[in-house]
Parts: C-alpha cells; sequence; structure tokens
C-alpha cells in the first residue's frame, strides 16, 4: 500500500508539473507546429543519437538513417513487440480486453516503471495494455506475456519468432520488458519495422495517445512518457525506453495529411536528446514529402483490337495504385506514359498483360502499373462461328 500511495503521489506530482509548464522539454511546443526553419538533410544527420531511422508507414520507404542496423540495448521499446503479440493474440480471439489477468510472482518482482501489482492482484487485460502503452509498466507488461504466451519463456518464443516473420535481422529478446539482459538487443530499422507491423492495429492509438489517465478507480495515476503525445501535431505514439545500457531510445509515430510517419532514436545521452531526434526527423518527413497517387483516365484506356477472337476488342484494367511518396511539392513534375500493344491475337487470357503505365520523376521511375484485359477472349474457330451465327439468327 505504500508503494502505491507514493507511486500515485509521484505521478500527481509530476502531472502538476506537466501541466503548468508552458515549454517543451526541449524547446516551445508551439515551434513543432511552426513551417518556418523547417530541418534539411545536414540538420537531421545532426541529431543526437547513436542509432536513428525516418520510416514511411505507408510504403515502409526509408527517408533517413542513421547505422540503422547497429545492434544496441532497445530498453522498454521492447514492449512494442510485446503489445504485437497482445493485439494479435486479440485480434485471433485468443484474448479479450475483459479477460481477468492475475499477478505472478514473476511479474510482481519486475523492477523499473510499475503499477505495483500484488501476487495474485487480477487486473483486465485492457487496464494492462494501458498501463504497458502508456506508463511502461513492467509488471503489467510481464503479466500480459506470461498470460498469452503461458510463461515467460514461452512467450519470449513468440517475440523471437515474430521478429524472424518480420524480417528483423538483428534483434534477439530475452524478455518481454526491455530491461537490461545479456543478449537482449535490437536495431533502429527493425524497431520500426516492428512499429510499422503494431499501427497495423488501428486499436494501439486508443491507448498510445492517451496524455494521463488512472487505474483502479482513480487510485493509480498514469502519464504517458511519450511527451511527443501531447506537444507534437499529429503524434500517434509509439514507445520510450530508458535504461542504463540502453541510453534514452524512442519510437515516434505521427500522421499528417494522410502521411504517416515513424522515427526511431537509440541511444541518447538524455531524455530531452531523443524527444529532439525523433521531432527533428518527424519535421524533416513532413516538409520533405508528399503523397502522389498515380492517376489513369479513362479516355488513356482505349479497347484493344483482337486478331481472330470471338470478340472484335476488349477492353482494358488496372489496379488503382497505393500512393507513391515524392519530394513535397514535386506533383507537377511527374510524366506519366502509357504503352499498349495494338492490337492482341486470340486467345486472350483475363488478367492478362497488354500494356502499362509508367510515372517517372526527374527520369527516374517511381510507379509502373500493369495494364491487363479485363475479360477473355476465346479463338475464334468453326465452333464459334457457327454458334455465333445461330445466336444471331434466334435473335430475329
Amino acid at each position: 500500500m505504500f508503494k502505491k500511495i507514493v507511486s500515485t503521489l509521484l505521478t500527481l506530482s509530476l502531472c502538476a508539473m506537466l501541466i503548468n509548464t508552458p515549454v517543451f522539454a526541449d524547446g516551445n511546443p508551439e515551434d513543432v507546429l511552426s513551417d518556418e526553419a523547417m530541418p534539411t538533410a545536414a540538420d537531421v544527420a545532426d541529431i543526437p543519437a547513436k542509432s536513428a531511422i525516418l520510416m514511411d508507414a505507408g510504403s515502409g520507404r526509408v527517408l533517413f538513417e542513421k547505422n540503422p542496423d547497429e545492434p544496441m540495448p532497445p530498453a522498454s521499446i521492447t514492449k512494442i513487440m510485446t503489445l504485437l503479440l497482445v493485439f494479435e493474440a486479440i485480434d485471433e480471439g485468443r484474448l479479450s480486453y475483459s479477460d481477468m489477468i492475475t499477478c505472478s510472482e514473476n511479474a510482481n518482482s519486475m523492477g523499473g516503471t510499475q503499477i505495483w501489482l500484488e501476487v495474485g492482484e487480477q487486473m483486465s487485460a485492457e487496464d494492462l495494455i494501458k498501463a504497458t502503452a502508456i506508463n511502461s509498466a513492467n509488471d503489467a507488461a510481464m503479466a500480459l506475456a506470461e498470460h498469452v504466451g503461458g510463461s515467460e519463456m514461452a512467450f519470449v518464443e513468440m517475440m523471437n519468432q515474430k521478429a524472424k516473420d518480420l524480417g528483423m535481422e538483428n534483434t534477439h529478446f530475452v524478455n518481454p520488458t526491455g530491461l537490461d539482459a545479456e543478449g537482449h538487443v535490437s536495431t533502429a530499422r527493425d524497431i520500426a519495422l516492428m512499429s510499422r507491423e503494431l499501427l497495423k492495429h488501428k486499436d494501439i492509438t486508443k491507448f498510445s495517445t492517451i496524455w494521463m489517465d488512472s487505474l483502479r478507480n482513480g487510485e493509480t495515476g498514469l502519464t504517458n512518457t511519450n511527451k511527443l503525445v501531447r506537444f507534437y501535431e499529429g503524434c500517434t505514439g509509439l514507445k520510450t525506453g530508458t535504461t542504463d545500457g540502453a541510453g534514452s531510445c524512442l519510437s515516434a509515430t505521427a500522421e499528417r495529411n494522410g502521411l504517416s510517419l515513424i522515427a526511431v532514436s537509440m541511444g541518447s545521452t538524455t531524455s530531452d536528446e531523443r524527444f529532439s531526434s525523433c521531432r527533428t526527423m518527424l519535421d524533416y518527413g513532413f516538409s520533405a514529402f508528399e503523397h502522389f497517387t498515380p492517376e489513369i483516365l479513362p479516355e488513356d484506356l482505349a479497347p484493344v483490337p483482337i486478331i481472330k477472337g470471338v470478340d472484335k476488342e476488349v477492353k482494358l484494367h488496372y489496379e488503382i495504385p497505393e500512393s507513391i511518396l515524392i519530394p513535397k511539392g514535386r506533383s507537377g513534375d511527374i510524366e506519366k506514359a502509357i504503352t499498349i500493344q495494338p492490337d492482341v491475337e486470340a486467345p486472350v487470357l483475363q488478367g492478362q498483360a497488354v500494356g502499362e503505365a509508367r510515372f517517372t520523376l526527374d527520369g527516374e521511375v517511381i510507379c509502373e502499373i500493369p495494364i491487363t484485359a479485363a475479360k477473355e477472349v476465346q479463338k475464334m474457330t468453326f465452333k464459334n462461328a457457327f454458334y455465333i451465327l445461330l445466336k444471331n439468327l434466334l435473335a430475329f
């Protein structure tokens, strides 16, 4: 009980300071929203982080990187993988938000940030997710992991298998919390990959964007460890991490005008430096890039004549592509070239390629869209000709 009281008082004091503080930890929050003096590529290169990456969440395209594949302790950014597996369990029906989870002795023994779970205490999965995502509580993360995996060891095996599935080539997890442990490492690139995967579970932002909340009927206060949630326009999360071995780390996600970015900073000396690093990367991404959606007009796709077919021509089809990331303000410079075969000899299969649309910027191909036959066209045979003739006679 004493620990709970101390935790609550400390949280309330922190909240009061943050509410009454008009400036961000490393600058004025209004600076984040200003279009003036936006960072350049050179500014991004100077961020105070040992390892960093900026990724477009939609396409996975890397917009900036600095030692992105150097294995380092990831601290509580580890919990991105923990939460990813928890949300997968929810989607698959193996876990529900209302499920009550019992705290084990192992979960109770976690150090670092906690919500002070007692052995045998029960808490809903939703509240444990909240404590993990907002407050980075190690005991809450462990309780979730043990419940989903059956044991900590089994859950860690799930974490490493998922990392392998996502192509996280330089990551090895030893625990679900991120507390320093021998061999527990990841990289900025790998963290961006698992952050991108977690964002596909839309419910995560219901938790990761909460600034302040509470548990136990208000007895336990929660304040988001990611200050960008409050001070950065469009911030959607995602996870902080700090240990002696890792330094200060952050995976920050934000969305503006349909552009969703992931900025990962690892190994900063101070907490302010990690926020500054991610803020600089995000500012650079939003100021330097935009989405472009390739467009093919109906008049661009006249039907193609068919040689020796039961039909004289075939209509064309194409799949609407996803938007493409391009330098901001360059959409008017994109050139479109459509190439269609002058004719096609039957038989023609539905989906058969008959051309393509190519979009280029400064001579570089940025998108190629296959153009295909919209339906099957059989070859004209004596049998087909007789059937067509008979059909036409019966129509009179």
